[in-house]
């Protein structure tokens, strides 16, 4: 506490900017030569707060990340912008004013919802991280629209807001928890209070078992550029609505309950399907709109003999089908001059990395190459391709 109000003095304010960006290697010489004019704690917390800025640029960006503050758990725990900004419109689309921002951490979702013109209460128990919260409001200029309150969200009236906005925490002393019961508050919890509201969204793990999300929730798998970042529990919206939403975009892919796909032959071209839609089990609905069926019914590669381009999905043109073979995948490479070696498996138990550097030791080659280790039809394979020109995600 005593850092951040010191930070946010004048002389706070300039050695933040005097150690923008400094490199982790100067830091003692920098650190040396800034104590001879200011507190040896005060540059030490401001190389401190730098250090979190340069990890916030991959989810704030640059020029927000170089104006807020951070702690440690904040920069790891905090929603990337670009989640935060689209789940912000989904709130605003359903015609919400007013949202109760519960566990609102040091604030990116407070932020979102705040710059999409939404009034925000924003509620963290732990003393630091709603000063922060607080701060950072104040420092993107949009104290106006959200009031942070250092408080146990469990003793929190909601009542005068459209919508409220939980994001437990997943995290504890000894790592990720993954049990929704064991997050703080518990997953239970949230559930009720999104229950007495108009409208609701809860963050929770990607991984959360579909049988654990309530039959009053649509269930959203949201991904960033291909990586999966979270699931959200909306209330008061599509009740048993299963989507998986791709960003940046948005591209949205609903259920219909469909079957699973059939197995069928290696066709001309292999779509791997992306990892939100794998977790919202959605994988039948690509098959069907790229027109194609599984390589083994337990793995979620399909196969098809045409192109379609999907968002859902980025499709590569398999050149050969072979039975798993180290020696023979080798040899192979070694006669395609091969240089570049992209290994990506579902269904094996071989290490990426590890088969790399067996069958590429040198590469000397200019072709490049994506070999998948998978199951076709319960046999070990190797399928070898290349990204399909014009039909990626």
């Amino acid at each position: 506490m005593n850092d951040l109000h010191a930070l946010r003095t004048p002389e706070g304010g300039a050695l933040l900017d005097a150690v923008r960006g400094t490199d982790p290697a100067h830091e003692l010489a920098v650190a040396t030569r800034l104590r001879r004019e200011h507190p040896a704690e005060l540059v030490s917390a401001a190389l401190g707060q730098a250090r979190l800025r340069q990890r916030a640029v991959a989810k704030f960006g640059a020029e927000d990340a170089g104006r807020m503050f951070f702690t440690p758990n904040g920069v790891e725990q905090s929603t990337r912008a670009s989640v935060a900004a689209y789940r912000a419109r989904r709130f605003r689309d359903l015609g919400v004013t007013s949202v109760a921002d519960l566990c609102c951490g040091i604030g990116g979702d407070a932020i979102a919802l705040a710059r999409a013109g939404i009034r925000v209460l924003a509620v963290d128990r732990d003393p630091l991280t709603a000063a922060v919260a607080r701060a950072n409001a104040e420092e993107l200029g949009l104290a106006d629209l959200i009031e942070v309150r250092e408080a146990d969200v469990t003793e929190v009236d909601t009542a005068g807001y459209d919508a409220v906005f939980v994001d437990p925490a997943r995290r504890g002393g000894r790592g990720r928890i993954f049990d929704p019961e064991a997050y703080s508050p518990p997953l239970s919890w949230a559930v009720e209070a999104a229950r007495r509201a108009p409208y609701a969204a809860l963050k929770v793990a990607p991984g959360i078992p579909h049988e654990a999300v309530p039959d009053a929730a649509e269930a959203e798998w949201i991904s960033d550029g291909g990586d999966v970042k979270e699931a959200v529990l909306w209330f008061g919206t599509a009740p048993g609505l299963v989507r998986a939403t791709l960003l940046p975009g948005p591209h949205t892919l609903t259920g219909r309950g469909l079957p699973d796909p059939a197995v069928r032959p290696v066709g001309r071209f292999l779509y791997e399907p992306d990892g939100a839609v794998i977790r919202a089990h959605l994988v039948a609905e690509v098959a069907e709109e790229v027109g194609g069926g599984l390589l083994d019914a337990t793995i979620a590669y399909v196969t098809a003999d045409e192109p379609r381009p999907t968002p859902y999905a980025t499709a590569y043109e398999i050149t050969e089908h072979l039975p798993f073979n180290v020696k023979k995948l080798k040899a192979l490479l070694r006669e395609r001059q091969v240089g570049t070696l992209t290994v990506k498996k579902r269904g094996s138990a071989v290490e990426p990395e590890e088969l790399r550097r067996k069958v590429l030791p040198k590469p000397h080659g200019t072709v490049a190459v994506t070999v998948f280790l998978t199951r076709v039809a319960g046999a070990p394979a190797m399928l070898l391709g290349r990204p399909a020109p014009g039909h990626t995600s």
